[in-house]
């Protein structure tokens, strides 16, 4: 017996659906139909985004977690791990956050704030800073993305991408 990840409504391929949706085409694709995406169980991939600007690179790690979230009522939650790490000559103090995070269905939010995790972390020239945060959604899958606001010792403030990612349920399972 075989698996295939497809929709269990309309059996495109997942792929198709994730792929399709992520290019801004969920209008055309219609997206509300893919709610009842199910994947191979073997399909555990975290998803992943790397990006550096300014000497300051940003890494993400994000994956399903299937005991903060309750798919038959709509609400999947999902986790991500950030390492910043100072690449740079001088030292750095992440200000703030701005991300973006859109859902299965186009929906986006906008979050910002003060730092990260109750934390403004200085990172001298090769230090990392580590935390992981979460993201509930009331899809199983969407996308985040965003910029961190930093200011080096001198005063000079700038922005640093964070790359986007996917946030995806891989649990279930098509037979």
């Amino acid at each position: 017996m075989t698996s295939r990840l497809v929709c269990v409504r309309c059996q495109l391929p997942r792929s198709r659906i994730i792929g399709n949706w992520l290019d801004g085409l969920e209008d055309e694709v219609g997206a509300s139909r893919h709610f009842g995406v199910r994947y191979d169980k073997a399909f555990k991939q975290m998803s992943s985004s790397e990006a550096t600007t300014k000497n300051i690179r940003v890494r993400v790690q994000a994956q399903y977690d299937p005991s903060r979230s309750s798919p038959q009522q709509s609400q999947w939650f999902f986790l991500y791990t950030v390492n910043i790490t100072n690449e740079g000559h001088d030292t750095v103090r992440l200000m703030s956050r701005h991300w973006v995070i859109t859902d299965g269905m186009g929906k986006v939010e906008e979050v910002q704030g003060p730092g990260v995790v109750g934390k403004q972390p200085v990172l001298a020239p090769g230090e990392t800073f580590e935390y992981t945060s979460g993201c509930p959604l009331t899809t199983p899958f969407g996308s985040m993305h965003g910029t961190y606001q930093m200011i080096h010792q001198g005063g000079e403030q700038f922005d640093i991408e964070i790359a986007p990612f996917t946030l995806t349920e891989p649990y279930s399972v098509v037979n």
